[in-house]
C-alpha cells in the first residue's frame, strides 16, 4: 500500500472503528484473499475481542496487505452493504488518484524575512555609530526599539537546536547528539511506518509430562508486559502460546513469509525453557512444549535474506527469555554491592535444562550450509551463555521486568544498544544468585524506537 492510500485509511480510522461491521466481512475478505484465515483469527482475538477492537486491528493490518488493498477493501464493504463507509473511502481514493494534492500535505513555501521601515540611520539614532570591528559581525536588531529584548542573547542568533531534555545524564550535548543521530539516515534506521512492523511473542508455559519440564509460572506476566510495551512502540503484536518445536518453526516461517515491504522493522520474542546447544554463530536453544529444542541460530536464520527478502536492510530484533545453561552465578563481592539482594516474598525459578550436545531425537536437523553472514540482526539474551536465567513466579522474569521498565523510561531518548546496557546493569544487581543479560549485535546503524 502506498503512502497516499495509507493516509486515507488513517484519516478515516476513527469513523471505521466506530461504524465498521466486521462480522459480515470475514468470508468476503477470505474470498478476495485480502487476509489469510490465521490473520483473521488474530484480528478476531485482538484486544478484548470487541467489535471496535477487531475493527481497529483490521484497519491497522490492512496497511500491510499490498498495493491493491484499499480498492479491494472498498469492494468488500460494498459487497456487505456497508455503502456509507464504502462511499467515503472511494470518494477520497478517487480524489487522490485524480488530484494527489487534495490528500497529500503540500510542501511549505519559503518565507523571506526582511527589515521594514528601518534605515541604517534609524539604527544608529540612539545607539551611536556602529562599533563593529573588521572581520566580526555585529548583531542586527529587527524591529522598533520598544520590541527589543532587554539583553541580546547569543542563543537567538544561532541556528535552532534541540531543546534540552532531562535525560538523567545532565549533559545537553548527549541529547543533541541523540537527536542528530535520529535524523541522520546514515547513522540511524528509519522507523517511519505506522505501524512500524510485526512483533511475534511465543510464550511457552505448560510442557508435556514426557518432556520433564516444569510449568513456567510467571511467564504470562512477562508476556502481557511485552505485549503492551511493543504495542506502545507501534508494533502489530501477535501472541502464540504453548507451541511445540514444530509449531514454533511454522509460526516463525509464516511471519518471515509475510510482505514486510511497507514496514520498517520486525521483532521476535521467545519465552520458554532453554539450554546450551552446539552452534556456529548464535548460542543456545529454546524448548517447544513437547520438549524438543529449537536452536536460536535456526530461529534467526529463518529471517535471513533468502527466507525473508522484504526485510532486507531492515532491523530484525530477537529477545530470548530462557536459560543459557545450568550454571548458577554466585557473583563476587564489590564495594558498591546493591543492598536489595532479594525482594521480600519473591520466589525465583530458573529456566535451565541440561546441555544438548546435538539436536534432540525429534528436532529437525539444520541445513548443512552455514548461516549467511548476518546483517541488521540484534539478538538479546536474558543471560550469559551457560548460565541460569531467573524468573519470579509472582512478578515475572528479572530480564523482562527490567526490560519493560527501561523501555518505558528511556526509549523516547536512547537507542536500542544503550537501552540494553541499562538492562544489563540493572539485572546484574538483583538477587543472591547473579545474572547478566547479553546480546549479539549485527546492526549497521543505531535504532531508536518510534514512540
Amino acid at each position: 500500500m502506498d503512502e497516499a492510500d495509507r493516509q486515507i485509511l488513517r484519516r478515516c480510522r476513527v469513523q471505521l472503528v466506530n461504524e465498521l461491521q466486521v462480522a459480515p466481512l470475514w468470508d468476503v475478505l477470505l474470498t478476495r484473499q485480502l487476509f489469510t484465515p490465521a490473520m483473521i483469527e488474530d484480528i478476531q482475538h485482538a484486544g478484548s475481542g470487541s467489535r471496535s477492537d477487531q475493527a481497529r486491528q483490521l484497519v491497522i493490518d490492512l496497511e500491510t496487505r499490498g498495493s491493491q488493498a484499499l480498492p479491494l477493501f472498498i469492494s468488500c464493504l460494498e459487497d456487505t452493504d456497508q455503502n456509507k463507509l464504502a462511499s467515503v473511502l472511494r470518494a477520497r481514493w478517487q480524489a487522490e488518484k485524480q488530484n494527489p494534492e487534495v490528500i497529500r500535505p503540500q510542501d511549505p513555501m519559503p518565507v523571506v524575512v526582511r527589515v521594514l521601515g528601518l534605515t541604517p540611520e534609524d539604527l544608529r539614532g540612539k545607539q551611536g555609530p556602529s562599533k563593529a570591528t573588521p572581520g566580526k559581525l555585529a548583531p542586527v536588531v529587527l524591529g522598533p526599539e520598544q520590541l527589543w529584548p532587554a539583553k541580546l542573547r547569543p542563543e537567538v542568533l544561532r541556528p535552532e537546536m534541540p531543546r534540552p531534555v532531562d535525560s538523567g545524564s545532565g549533559r545537553f550535548s548527549d541529547v543533541c547528539a541523540q537527536e542528530i543521530s535520529k535524523q541522520n539516515a546514515d547513522l540511524a534506521y528509519a522507523l517511519n511506518a505506522d505501524p512500524c512492523g510485526h512483533c511475534l511473542i511465543i510464550n511457552n508455559v505448560n510442557f508435556c509430562p514426557e518432556s520433564r519440564l516444569t510449568a513456567r509460572t510467571g511467564s504470562n506476566i512477562d508476556c502481557e508486559k511485552l505485549r503492551q510495551r511493543f504495542h506502545l512502540l507501534h508494533f502489530m503484536v501477535e501472541v502464540k502460546c504453548d507451541l511445540t518445536a514444530k509449531q514454533m518453526v511454522q509460526a516463525l516461517v509464516e511471519l518471515a513469509r509475510r510482505d514486510h515491504s511497507a514496514l520498517d522493522c520486525c521483532v521476535v520474542v521467545v519465552l520458554s525453557h532453554g539450554c546450551q546447544a552446539s552452534h556456529r554463530q548464535f548460542p543456545g536453544a529454546v524448548y517447544g512444549t513437547d520438549g524438543c529444542p529449537v536452536a536460536i541460530e535456526r530461529i534467526v536464520n529463518i529471517f535471513n535474506g533468502a527466507g525473508c527478502p522484504s526485510l532486507g536492510g531492515k532491523p530484525k530484533l530477537f529477545f530470548i527469555q530462557a536459560c543459557g545453561g545450568e550454571q548458577k552465578d554466585h557473583g563476587f563481592e564489590v564495594a558498591s554491592a546493591s543492598p536489595e539482594d532479594r525482594t521480600p516474598g519473591s520466589d525465583p525459578e530458573s529456566d535451565a535444562v541440561p546441555f544438548q550436545e546435538g539436536p534432540g531425537p525429534c528436532d529437525q536437523p539444520d541445513a548443512v550450509s552455514s548461516l549467511p553472514t548476518p546483517s541488521d540482526i540484534f539478538v538479546s539474551y536474558s543471560t550469559f551463555p551457560g548460565f541460569v536465567s531467573w524468573r519470579d513466579t509472582k512478578s515475572g522474569s528479572w530480564y523482562v521486568e527490567t526490560l519493560d521498565g527501561v523501555f518505558e523510561q528511556w526509549a523516547p531518548s536512547e537507542d536500542l544498544q544503550t537501552l540494553l546496557l541499562r538492562v544489563a546493569n540493572a539485572v546484574s544487581q538483583k538477587g543472591i544468585y547473579k545474572q547478566i543479560p547479553g546480546c549479539f549485535n549485527f546492526l549497521r546503524k543505531k535504532l531508536f524506537f518510534k514512540v
